[in-house]
């Protein structure tokens, strides 16, 4: 679990809050296997022995005072009697793990008999669009063969497609056998015939360990439906003309009621892969997409704000029903056409899976991306609970999760993996604050509730007997995070302890979220006013702007570089960079809608140090392919000229480029061998990512520079009007001192 805050010196009161100009919070990943720092928690049992405070929850933690029949809870500070049981075990601290360890993670005892325990076995279901052409096709065989490598034994298999009509394959015989229902074309009208009638749910799941080959059979007859097949569709007792044939709302719902019957005895999690090659235009959950048109042309209308909103709450529902089924799904669009990706976004996002975009299936990276999915490690059916000590409070909480009903501050994630982040902002209680000399200083506690599938005890995957493949176990677990941090005495002590990439994480979360209620311009606009007001407050701490006569002196005089805190340095060219970013640039600039759907699902769960390189990209040069010369340069012209080196490495977290400039020597080889240091340096970039980065080698004078030359942003102008010499990130700087002096004044 790995936690870090916008300021590691929280301030002390909202009167230095205020003073500061930062958002105050924290991001959070709660299932990476170690914290920040490489640490792994303290490991235990009996997590339901762990004492809690009878006044606020918090659970019983290293900071607590302790002594032979009682403890202070360190979050409020009450008295709490121990249990003799506690008494006992902590009679010998070094095997207690909540006494050696502030981040511990402990087993919890499972509801249910041994026997529903190991009946957990893993599900998985393809649903595949056939309303589509032979390469999407082909690219949908390849991730799924990809993704029959990534699962592990024991695990049941489905395979599903959809159209005019709904396909469910059985490959548990000799001859893989499709059993078709087909799909009431009208938006109201559900399926004429459950899917179970058509094909009971465990004929249609297959054992992956012994039907793999005869999977990739089934795979292999697939074909796009013609429209001669839509249209004879239509003549089977279909009333009207057929405009188009891809049922997936249908598709989805069924789908979801089909697998729920078996929740909690075959599974505890089954993932559907829904892969998308356009539009829903067919049948329940059809969607408009001539809403995307020529009609924003005409300045009535903001399509940066008609956009992005869903046109339909379909899908929403869908996803309740989709977490009622134990089921997650996981949304897979290749296609440039578009698609509506801020409606059928929240069918992943609020069941626990992920958005993938594909603008074309050539370079398309969805079997690698597959293959990663499945092979990492995943918890399911978690509970995020933030307690903080009594002077502050959670105010806002950020990322794909949905809160609890009836408790404040309790998150429910259907599905999470080692890399997905959340976000918290932090405000005080009351007026009063931290206490200057008080014993208690602040305390934030993070616990996280899971659940994971594990093979039998004492053997790895591949030694199991082919009679107990299937025997998974599911285990409860229970990880608490409890920290401790200390209050600024004065300003110098906040800006001093600043992480700029959390600030980036929050601010990216603000703008996301005022962006799909109030529009694109209005997220600029906070990002730019919250700037303003930063380097005002940063200029007012440090007596930075002189008083002429009673009026403050020109704005040449204010320090728009923050060059007197070097943790504030970095966020002007942040924030240029963000407004850069597709994420805020208008829809007239060629932004597409529904890549911005993706970037804001992508850029949501991304931790920190993922998101700034998404934002603001890392650029590095070396002098040969085995020797690094600068390890960072600014996004600009100017610094590739200056440096003189000839190979540059730039880093987008979705895009990597390797580019040799027009005055390389031609004896440098291209592209870099696969033994230089290089190479080693993009290898293990690519493995730490979620997901699969496109890399890209472009030579200077020779290929297309473009998609290289567009990762310069600092002389581009921050509202996309084009290039110049005088614009870009000197400019917005001084927009930036212009409009401090007038706030200031």
């Amino acid at each position: 679990m790995a936690v870090r805050a916008t300021v590691s010196r929280f301030p002390i009161d909202p009167d230095a809050l205020e003073a500061s100009g930062l958002p105050w919070g924290l991001t959070v990943t709660p299932f990476a296997a170690k914290d920040e720092n490489g640490i792994a928690p303290a490991y235990g049992s009996n997590g339901h022995l762990l004492p809690r405070c009878e006044n606020c929850y918090a659970y019983f933690n290293t900071y607590c005072e302790l002594d032979q029949w009682a403890w202070n809870c360190s979050l409020c500070g009450t008295l709490n009697g121990l249990p003799s049981d506690a008494i006992a075990r902590y009679s010998n601290p070094h095997s207690i793990p909540e006494m050696s360890s502030s981040f511990i993670d402990l087993e919890l005892p499972l509801d249910g008999s041994e026997e529903e325990m190991t009946l957990a076995r893993p599900v998985y279901v393809a649903a595949i669009d056939l309303s589509s052409s032979e390469e999407f096709l082909e690219l949908t065989k390849s991730a799924l063969l990809a993704a029959l490598e990534a699962l592990s034994p024991g695990a049941l298999f489905g395979l599903a497609t959809f159209s005019h009509k709904i396909g469910l394959y059985d490959v548990q015989g000799p001859v893989p056998v499709v059993k078709n229902v087909f799909i009431p074309p009208d938006a109201e009208s559900k399926l004429p015939l459950e899917l179970e009638d058509a094909m009971p749910l465990l004929q249609f799941l297959a054992p992956v360990e012994t039907c793999k080959d005869r999977i990739a059979a089934a795979l292999e007859t697939l074909r796009p439906i013609t429209s001669w097949e839509r249209s004879s569709g239509a003549a089977q007792g279909m009333d009207g003309v057929l405009m188009g044939g891809r049922g997936f709302g249908t598709a989805m719902e069924a789908l979801f009621n089909y697998l729920g019957s078996e929740f909690g005895n075959t599974f505890a999690l089954a993932r559907v892969f829904a892969f998308l090659s356009g539009p829903p235009d067919y049948g329940r959950g059809q969607l408009d997409t001539s809403r995307y048109g020529e009609q924003y042309a005409s300045k009535r209308v903001d399509a940066d704000r008609a956009l992005l909103p869903e046109q339909t709450p379909f899908y929403k529902d869908l996803a309740t029903i989709a977490v009622q089924a134990g089921v997650c799904v996981d949304v897979f669009a290749v296609t440039n056409e578009y698609t509506d990706l801020a409606s059928l976004k929240f069918l992943s996002i609020e069941s626990g899976g992920s958005l993938f975009l594909y603008s074309s299936t050539d370079d398309s990276t969805l079997p690698q991306d597959m293959f990663r999915m499945l092979n990492r490690p995943y918890a399911f059916n978690c509970l995020l609970r933030m307690r903080t000590s009594t002077e502050f409070k959670p105010l806002h909480s950020f990322g794909h999760f949905f809160p609890d009903p009836q408790y404040e501050n309790l998150q429910h994630i259907i599905c999470c993996d080692s890399y997905a982040t959340y976000a918290y902002d932090f405000d005080f209680a009351d007026n009063t604050g931290f206490s200057r000399h008080s014993g208690y200083p602040p305390v934030v506690q993070i616990a996280f509730q899971y659940t994971v599938v594990v093979p039998p005890e004492g053997l790895s995957s591949s030694e199991l007997p082919s009679s107990s493949r299937g025997k998974h176990t599911l285990q409860r677990r229970l990880r608490i995070r409890t920290m401790q941090f200390s209050a600024a005495q004065n300003i110098n002590e906040i800006y001093d302890s600043v992480d700029h990439e959390v600030v980036l994480s929050l601010l990216v979360h603000k703008v996301i979220l005022v962006s799909l209620e109030d529009g694109v311009r209005e997220g600029r606009a906070l990002l730019h006013d919250w700037l303003v007001i930063l380097t005002a407050q940063y200029n007012d701490a440090f007596n930075l702007v002189q008083y002429k006569n009673g009026n403050r002196s020109m704005s040449s005089q204010i320090d728009i570089t923050f060059s007197q805190c070097p943790q504030l340095e970095p966020l002007p060219r942040l924030v240029f960079a963000l407004l850069r970013n597709p994420l805020l640039r208008f829809h007239e600039e060629g932004v597409h809608p529904d890549y911005r759907i993706y970037l804001q699902c992508l850029f949501s769960v991304l931790e920190p140090s993922s998101l700034h390189c998404g934002i603001y990209p890392s650029l590095m040069s070396y002098t040969t392919p085995d020797k690094q010369a600068y390890p960072r340069h600014s996004l600009s012209r100017a610094a590739l000229m200056t440096s003189g080196s000839p190979i540059f490495f730039l880093d987008a977290y979705t895009t990597l480029i390797v580019f040799y400039s027009s005055t390389a020597d031609p004896s440098l080889p291209f592209p870099p061998p696969q033994d230089c240091l290089l190479r080693k340096t993009i290898n293990e970039v690519k493995q730490g990512r979620s997901i699969t980065p496109k890399l890209m080698f472009i030579r200077g004078g020779q290929d297309d520079a473009t998609a290289f030359e567009n990762y310069l942003i600092e002389e581009q102008d921050v509202d996309g009007s084009g290039f110049a010499s005088s614009m870009g990130f000197v400019a917005f700087l001084d927009d930036i001192s212009q409009s401090v002096a007038e706030y200031m004044k």
